[in-house]
């Protein structure tokens, strides 16, 4: 329903369709919390979301109000509309049972955003093996200038801080309030969005 405030769950996701020209505001109503989120035309699902061409087109990582995300075919997906924070990160896939082996050891396994994203997208016919790196809205993720290194901090996002975007084409979202611990200051808080 458009205008209303939905919630995704702590380290789950959800899917919904976005038409062109709506916008969708996502909403971290707690502070320090990472939302995964992509984006593919809902008439043909195999144009999807791209980091590599928004980043090239951009020429910036640091993507904020004014930006506009592509595809793999290079048409605008979402244009930023708005954002409250302004630190979000598109370099880093989206989080799994292997992230969780690789840096989590020592926690119980997880299926992450990849889990859920593909659990929320399936019902459109996305697969595993068509989720590709996800703009991880609110993510703090630093690049050290000397040697390139990437770290993951904390998000600087505060309660009720939020990222507009909208919609250039038809399109299935998948949008996650993310499971991984580094990414969220150690605690896993609910996302809200909002169809307008």
């Amino acid at each position: 329903m458009s205008g209303q405030v939905h919630e995704i769950a702590p380290r789950s996701g959800a899917g919904f369709a976005l038409s062109e020209g709506q916008t969708l505001t996502v909403i971290d109503p707690r502070g320090v919390q990472v939302a995964d989120l992509l984006a593919y035309n809902a008439a043909d699902i195999r144009e999807v979301l791209s980091s590599g061409r928004t980043l090239d087109y951009a020429e910036t990582l640091r993507l904020t109000t004014g930006h506009k995300l592509y595809s793999n075919r290079s048409n605008v997906m979402l244009d930023i509309v708005e954002d409250t924070v302004g630190r979000h990160d598109f370099l880093l896939t989206p989080c799994s049972y292997a992230t969780f082996d690789h840096f989590y050891p020592d926690l119980p396994r997880h299926r992450g955003c990849f889990g859920n994203l593909a659990d929320a997208l399936a019902p459109w016919g996305v697969t595993e093996d068509m989720i590709p790196v996800a703009f991880n809205c609110f993510m703090n993720v630093p690049v050290d200038g000397a040697t390139g290194r990437l770290e993951v901090l904390p998000p600087i996002s505060k309660a009720g801080d939020r990222i507009v975007l909208r919609a250039a084409m038809d399109l299935v979202v998948g949008l996650t309030a993310c499971s991984a611990p580094a990414s969220n200051g150690g605690s896993f808080k609910p996302i809200h969005y909002r169809i307008d």
